[in-house]
């Protein structure tokens, strides 16, 4: 039932657009993805169970748009400055994101713990989201390492492979402090540069 799910998950995200979370009632998600409540539940379990998939979709999304960022260009500098705007904007424009990158959750927010939670529920494993949810240092460290491993050069030395990757966890939480504290027009790239070795800028 991956449609339906996606439905439901889509539903959620609007309805947490209009009213906090505390006010967001399965039923009305339900309806508005055009499924019964019982399909609701039988897919999440419980609120806390969608609320847990919806950041955890919210999660992936940011990942794979990390990704894409990463894969858009053949310059080191243009790739990290890619990743580093995504992760602003994604940040700017979807509270989820900018809650699971800062750890700054509000009350309008779904908070489920990070930590792993125990299911009763009969969702397939590989569609349950009952493991755990990344933290914002989670976070620097995937980016980072998809960093490094995406402008990595095959004969690289221990030393070279370091250094990428202290420069890869600079951009990354370079990117994270503009989410706070925004740069002008063409900042991003500046800043990229300047943490950048030599080599790769």
């Amino acid at each position: 039932m991956p449609a339906a799910r996606e439905s439901l998950l889509d539903a959620a995200c609007t309805a947490l657009t209009h009213r906090p979370w505390s006010a967001v009632r399965m039923v009305d998600v339900a309806a508005s993805a055009g499924v019964s409540r019982q399909t609701l539940y039988n897919e999440f379990g419980s609120k806390d169970g969608l609320a847990r998939a919806l950041v955890r979709r919210e999660a992936d999304g940011y990942l794979a748009g990390v990704e894409r960022a990463l894969a858009g260009s053949a310059e080191a500098c243009a790739r990290l400055t890619a990743a580093a705007e995504w992760t602003a904007a994604a940040a700017r424009d979807n509270p989820l994101v900018r809650a699971l990158l800062t750890g700054c959750w509000t009350e309008r927010l779904p908070n489920p713990p990070l930590t792993a939670v125990a299911s009763t529920s009969t969702v397939p494993a590989q569609r349950r989201a009952d493991g755990p949810l990344p933290a914002p240092r989670d976070f620097v460290r995937k980016v980072r390492d998809r960093a490094a491993t995406a402008l990595a050069e095959p004969d690289a030395s221990p030393a070279d492979t370091a250094e990428l990757l202290r420069a890869c966890e600079l951009v990354v939480r370079l990117a994270l402090s503009c989410v706070a504290a925004p740069p002008g027009e063409g900042g991003m790239e500046e800043l990229v540069r300047a943490v950048l070795p030599r080599h790769l800028v």
